[in-house]
């Protein structure tokens, strides 16, 4: 297998409140190759809007620190890059497109300006071949008269074609990696098939690889080749598409799904909601941070961390119900206790 454009490797972040450290993102490990699509999907405050600020290096120094884990891009770790080299990544070779663009955008600069900015810094081109090249990324992202559009300024758009000047923005100068954080939350069902839409034909045309951030799994089945699911900051599985959908092993995953409208399902299936609510990451935590929640607790998840199991080739878990000595152990103790 070729070598991985990004790896993740026992990411752990963490923000002092005045509670205490929030143990927000708890050794997060994954990898993204060129040209694929990882969806980490999760309930909010599972830590994924996190991860990729981490990544990003986006994350505010004051309130923020990373104990330990590895960002590993192109052979160098990105968490120790002096901040030269940082801005020089930024944009340039990670990029990221944010859930409100609005927040993303300056209000007081044209696009035009914008776009030209960061495609003179990162391309070294002269300010007419920017401009041009900014005009062509606008109409790359189908926003029409792209001529005078560049013109206008942020308020001037709707919400669908801030999106796309944003992913306009994320890929201007060609980034390898890009990370989209829930890009097509606050946009209506047609608009966000054409954003989803564009990614796939630019990704198709660039060999981009990206991390799509999104706790909406019908665009995750449209999108991604692989699938990491979070859970109060941990990675709790991770495979092919295909293996999660159809055949998951955490309950946690089979809360998602059976949450989830399906098409191809028979009948009227009614939803099943996860009962409970998520773990306070400001807390100890201790034993498995689902088991609260979970209809199929043990004893021993109550006390130990599950061990992350390799369920097939790509395919991992984290969970006590794959390990055939806790099983054993709980029947044991079930014989016993009656």
């Amino acid at each position: 297998m070729n070598q991985p454009i990004l790896t993740v490797d026992g990411l752990h972040v963490a923000f002092h409140s005045q509670r205490g450290e929030v143990h927000a993102v708890r050794g997060v490990s994954f990898c993204l190759q060129k040209q694929e699509t990882l969806a980490i999907v999760g309930e909010s405050g599972s830590g994924k809007s996190v991860t990729a600020k981490a990544i990003m290096r986006l994350l505010p120094k004051q309130s923020t620190s990373i104990p330990a884990g590895q960002i590993t891009y192109a052979g160098q770790n990105v968490l120790a890059l002096p901040p030269r080299e940082l801005q020089s990544l930024r944009g340039a070779e990670i990029s990221m497109v944010f859930q409100d663009p609005m927040t993303s955008l300056n209000p007081t600069m044209t696009i035009g300006q914008q776009l030209v900015e960061g495609i003179s810094k990162h391309q070294r081109l002269d300010k007419a071949a920017a401009y041009e090249k900014a005009v062509n990324m606008l109409q790359l992202v189908g926003i029409p008269n792209a001529q005078e559009r560049i013109r206008a300024y942020p308020h001037h758009f709707s919400g669908g074609m801030r999106q796309r000047v944003g992913i306009a923005m994320a890929l201007a100068c060609d980034p390898k990696v890009l990370i989209a954080d829930e890009p097509t939350t606050a946009l209506d069902v047609t608009v966000q098939a054409q954003i989803l839409e564009l990614m796939k034909s630019l990704q198709q045309r660039t060999g981009t690889g990206i991390i799509l951030i999104t706790h909406d799994l019908g665009v995750v089945a449209n999108m991604a080749q692989k699938v990491a699911v979070m859970y109060a900051g941990e990675v709790v599985e991770t495979g092919p598409i295909a293996e999660i959908f159809y055949r998951p092993k955490h309950p946690y995953t089979w809360g998602l799904l059976r949450s989830m409208p399906r098409l191809d399902a028979a009948g009227t299936e009614p939803l099943i909601p996860i009962p409970g609510t998520p773990p306070d990451l400001a807390r100890q935590q201790q034993g498995c941070p689902f088991a609260p929640r979970c209809a199929h607790v043990m004893k021993v998840c109550k006390h130990f961390s599950p061990p992350l199991t390799e369920v097939s080739s790509g395919h991992t878990a984290k969970c006590w119900l794959l390990d055939q000595r806790a099983q054993q152990q709980e029947r044991l103790a079930g014989v016993a206790g009656g």
